[in-house]
């Protein structure tokens, strides 16, 4: 199983589209801290999310819970700035895909971190910032797939 987390996601549609892709890949979705908007019946229904009971959620208060919960899965932590390419790194089963929020990513103090895994979805044009939160999420998730398919089907 592979994990998503977001960081503190600001975007209710943003993050039920990649709620609604973890339910359509077997992902556990984390939040963590505050998020942008409530994750109550009603504003989960406005923002177009009704497969909600499909979910695997984990809530969590801030990122030293998630860090300690998570634990010893790799956190591999998407960012436009720098860091490997995202199509050339080895995902493994149990990786952890973490990606901040709509306004400002993930901090940089985090990106810094000794040991940090930090990949990067190259935008060719350079035309723009970043992709969108979801956007950024389906090709990350895929692409583990991909490799991880490929890897159960050599073995079998």
């Amino acid at each position: 199983m592979l994990h998503v987390a977001l960081l503190e996601p600001q975007i209710a549609p943003n993050t039920g589209n990649i709620a609604r892709l973890c339910a359509a890949c077997g992902a556990r979705l984390h939040l963590i801290g505050r998020l942008g908007f409530r994750l109550d019946e009603r504003s989960l229904r406005r923002a177009g999310v009704d497969y909600w009971e499909s979910v695997d959620l984990v809530r969590h208060a801030d990122w030293g819970e998630f860090a300690q919960s998570i634990a010893p899965r790799r956190l591999l932590l998407f960012t436009a700035q720098g860091g490997t390419n995202y199509a050339e790194f080895a995902y493994r089963d149990e990786d952890c895909l973490v990606l901040g929020n709509e306004s400002d990513g993930l901090p940089r103090g985090l990106l810094a971190e000794a040991g940090q895994i930090v990949l990067h979805i190259p935008m060719p044009t350079g035309k723009v910032r970043s992709l969108n939160l979801a956007t950024a999420a389906g090709i990350a998730m895929y692409e583990a797939l991909r490799q991880l398919r490929s890897v159960k089907t050599a073995l079998s």
